[in-house]
């Protein structure tokens, strides 16, 4: 009775991993021991795929350690990666196993870019395996009733789970194989398996017959419930499997119901109840003989018959010779109690006892998405903070130009260049002058150009791949069945459109420097000029050295010492900004390990106030100690404006220092802002780069899914019928026989045995010739035979215009007759084969008899010699 049930395996295509996830781990990990780690880990995983899909597995632990350890490893590696359709496209193919296919059309299969459909698939996997190997276990050992008992458990749990989560991991329908129905239905036969497992190893142990009618009762219920499951479900059925599966559910639901009463009989016998005993042992009987009658091809019962029939012959005996108690109705009886000690077991990662986590280092996605946002939060801080400093530099800069300062106090010779002047004039000389921000001005437009290059093409290859995927959407409608390219698209596409914007905010953004360099590019020119040219541009005025000694001059020049300790100040405070760091991964990890998610938000903004909060009140507080300042300045050079002596020349002289140090202040900020513009289009070509490598992953994915179910649709409009059925008219299938024409022969293989010759008389022999005896009986017609498919007529042929018996060639006398005239006289008489008659008998020339031997053969009359025969037209 040892007949237990397993599940096949799924069998998947082969996938390569290194590839996209070492790109990935490329582009998102710096250069290092930490990427080559990585990359390590992914061609590990890429052997460990192939040892547990690649090849046969043998049904033994090692093997199931395998897959469990690759199904571990997959549910690991899920957050650490962006699997997805959009992002990182693995397309991962498994049959279904159930379907063998047809010869033309191969089985049902299933492409899908899901990690969850891998899972589910290699989970699958994982279960069906634990069937085999339990199915392998030697029930005859302690050893090999707990092994089976473990795998059968596994095995139900493993289907469970799938039955839970398939719809949800897969965002679709699955093959049939994997439908809630089927595998609620397997994880149902797995649970019955390990239940009457249990009850094997209770019968071995000889427990009490109570515990045993029990176990078996349960069992029995289990294998019912199975076989409900499995017979009312709608697509189950036209499985081969489920149609060989159903006969053993059956078998074992009424084995155990029998093996539950055999127990309570005995249990029955034990308390004096011998009519309670012979009605359970007959029901028994009845049981098992259901079994034999019905499924006796499937399951063996002899031996529980025996044991059966043996026990209620004993117990009749013993009731009727001695007890007489009253044998009860069955419906009477009192219900078995039923004893569960199985359990599907829970899927809870890891499975395996050997299970590492291969990338282990790596945080997962959502640590590195918050990481991302949490760096983008930092930078946005800094870019405040230091922008705030560099506007307050700009503006203060901008004040000191305006008066002239600190050129006005360097200047009251009145014929000599300023210190300051000639500071900044050697500064622009050493930077490059001219020369510097017009290379740097040219190579903006190329860099532009590029990266406007780099993303129109990967918007191609989006726009491309989304026309083919419409037009074959079009074409086979409801069976292109796979996400339109369109909705896939549309996060890349928003993506390139923010990319567009920033490069047409750029493209704003250089225009605005080129104007500014055009306005102070005459100054900037003659700031690069030698020392002479400069002084002789600057124009000369009347000394004024009464103003040396003045106090308001050193009032000014303290107040101007104490602005460049400011912004001396907040060189040394923008470093110290941009130099602060913090490890955010430790705090993300740590409350997606409590509380199962991060609140990014929250945990970003608190630890930028801290780190960030002591350097805006610096950057406040210098913000007010230079207006402070300014404001002191301005009142300070009104009394120094009030003092100095103004006439024409002083104020064209003044207005060119003016000039000269406002050309220095925007040559400054225009090298640094192309300067900064040109990192920018740089660091955008990386960007965009791998922008297009995303697009080209992602389009080479769908090329290759497109193709897999081009495939697919090919052999499944292969296997669909040509033409819609029709009925053939009843007088093409079964013509009826008619006089004039002859009965066609059917197309077998019958061959009937050739009967005896017929009489002869010694007297024949002496018959001249081959004269006709009368005594010798005719040739005999054709044996009638059943009908067949009638043959077409030939219209070309006259004189055969008739349906014709298999074995007749119309071809034989084809010699003279409907051939060309030219071919005629070529042609040799046709001479048919002439048998020669046994010795003693004459030919048969005569006419045929009324009644013929059924299967007698026709044969041709013998001709006059030297004459030959011509068929009849």
């Amino acid at each position: 009775m040892a007949t237990f049930i397993s599940v096949p395996l799924k069998k998947s295509s082969e996938v390569d991993l290194v590839k996209p996830l070492s790109k990935f781990v490329t582009a998102t990990y710096p250069a290092g021991e930490e990427q080559a780690e990585y990359i390590r880990s992914v061609e590990e995983l890429n052997k460990l795929r192939k040892s547990a899909l690649g090849r046969p597995l043998d049904k033994h632990e090692s093997s199931l350690e395998i897959l469990l350890r690759y199904y571990d490893q997959l549910c690991a590696v899920e957050p650490k990666f962006p699997f997805s359709e959009n992002q990182l496209c693995l397309t991962f193919t498994w049959k279904d196993a159930f379907d063998k296919g047809s010869l033309f059309g191969g089985s049902v299969k299933l492409a899908l870019a899901s990690l969850g459909y891998e899972k589910t698939c290699v989970l699958f996997n994982g279960a069906a395996l634990a069937s085999q190997i339990a199915s392998e276990q030697n029930l005859d050992s302690d050893e090999g009733l707990k092994a089976a008992a473990k795998y059968y458990q596994l095995a139900s749990g493993a289907f469970g789970h799938i039955k839970d989560t398939v719809l949800s991991a897969l965002n679709r329908e699955p093959t049939m194989d994997m439908s809630p129905e089927t595998v609620g239905t397997l994880s149902l036969i797995m649970l019955a398996q390990a239940q009457e497992v249990f009850f094997l190893k209770a019968t071995s142990d000889k427990m009490k017959d109570a515990i045993i009618a029990k176990l078996a009762n349960q069992t029995a219920d289990f294998y019912g419930d199975a076989f409900k499951q499995c017979q009312y479900k709608e697509n189950l059925p036209k499985y081969i499997y489920f149609q060989e599966v159903l006969p053993v559910l059956a078998a074992k639901h009424c084995i155990m119901q029998a093996y539950a009463e055999l127990h309570q009989s005995l249990l029955a016998k034990q308390k004096k109840r011998f009519g309670e005993e012979i009605a359970r042992l007959q029901h028994a009987t009845e049981l098992v003989k259901t079994v034999a009658s019905r499924y006796d091809e499937y399951v063996s019962v002899k031996d529980l018959s025996d044991k059966i029939s043996r026990a209620l012959t004993a117990a009749k005996k013993d009731n009727d010779f001695i007890y007489h108690d009253r044998v009860p109705e069955v419906k009477d009886l009192e219900h078995i109690g039923k004893a569960a000690l199985v359990k599907a077991t829970v899927i809870t990662p890891p499975l395996s006892a050997k299970f590492t986590d291969l990338f282990e280092n790596m945080v997962p996605m959502a640590v590195q998405q918050s990481m991302s946002t949490y760096s983008l939060r930092k930078a946005e801080t800094i870019h405040r903070l230091v922008g705030t400093l560099r506007e307050a530099t700009n503006l203060c800069n901008g004040v000191l130009a305006s008066l002239n300062l600190p050129a006005a106090l360097e200047d009251l010779s009145g014929d000599s260049i300023p210190q300051s002047i000639m500071e900044k004039a050697r500064a622009i000389v050493q930077q490059g002058g001219l020369q510097s921000i017009e290379q740097l001005i040219r190579d903006l437009p190329e860099l532009l150009t590029r990266n406007r290059e780099i993303l129109d093409e990967s918007l191609k290859m989006l726009g491309d791949e989304e026309s083919t995927d419409s037009e074959l959407r079009s074409k086979f409608s409801q069976r292109w069945n796979r996400t339109p390219s369109g909705d896939l698209y549309k996060p890349l596409r928003a993506e390139g459109g923010n990319f567009r914007s920033v490069l047409d905010k750029a493209v704003q953004a250089d225009q605005v420097v080129k104007e500014r360099y055009n306005a102070h590019c005459e100054m900037i020119a003659l700031l690069c000029k030698p020392e002479a040219e400069l002084t002789a541009a600057i124009p000369s005025a009347n000394p004024a050295k009464t103003l040396q000694g003045s106090e308001v001059v050193s009032v000014l020049r303290s107040q101007l010492a104490q602005l460049l300790a400011v912004k001396g100040e907040r060189d040394g405070l923008e470093a110290e900004i941009k130099g602060v760091t913090f490890d955010m991964s430790s705090s993300f990890l740590t409350a997606l390990a409590q509380d199962g998610a991060i609140n990014e938000e929250a945990l970003s903004m608190s630890q930028l106030d801290q780190s960030y909060g002591s350097y805006n009140q610096k950057v406040q507080a210098s913000l007010r100690s230079q207006e402070e300042l300014l404001g002191k300045v301005q009142e300070s050079h009104q009394e120094f404006s009030k003092l100095k002596q103004s006439n024409s020349e002083a104020n064209d002289r003044e207005e060119v220092l003016k000039k000269l140090a406002s050309a220095h202040d925007s040559y400054v900020e225009i090298t640094s802002n192309l300067r900064e513009g040109t990192k920018f289009y740089n660091d955008l070509t990386e960007i965009l780069l791998k922008f297009q490598n995303k697009c080209s992953d992602i389009v080479f994915a769908r090329k290759t899914e497109r193709d897999e179910l081009l495939k697919d649709l090919q052999q499944s409009i292969a296997r669909e019928p040509s033409a819609p059925s029709f009925s053939v008219p009843a007088y093409q299938t079964n013509p009826a026989p008619t006089a004039t024409e002859p009965s066609p022969a059917p197309r077998t293989v019958f061959q009937p045995q050739r009967p005896p010759p017929p009489a002869f008389t010694p007297q024949a022999t002496s018959a001249p010739g081959n004269q006709p005896q009368p005594g010798n009986p005719s040739p005999m017609a054709p044996p009638p035979q059943a009908q067949g498919p009638p043959y077409p007529t030939y219209q070309g042929y006259p004189g055969y215009a008739y349906q014709m018996p298999v074995g007749y060639n119309p071809y034989a006398a084809y010699g003279q007759y409907n051939m060309p005239p030219t071919m005629q006289p070529n042609m040799q008489p046709y001479v048919p084969y002439q048998q020669a008659p046994a010795p003693g008998q004459g030919g048969y020339t005569g006419p045929p008899p009324t009644q013929q031997h059924p299967y007698a053969y026709q044969q041709q009359p013998q001709q006059p010699p030297h004459q030959p025969h011509y068929p009849q037209q």
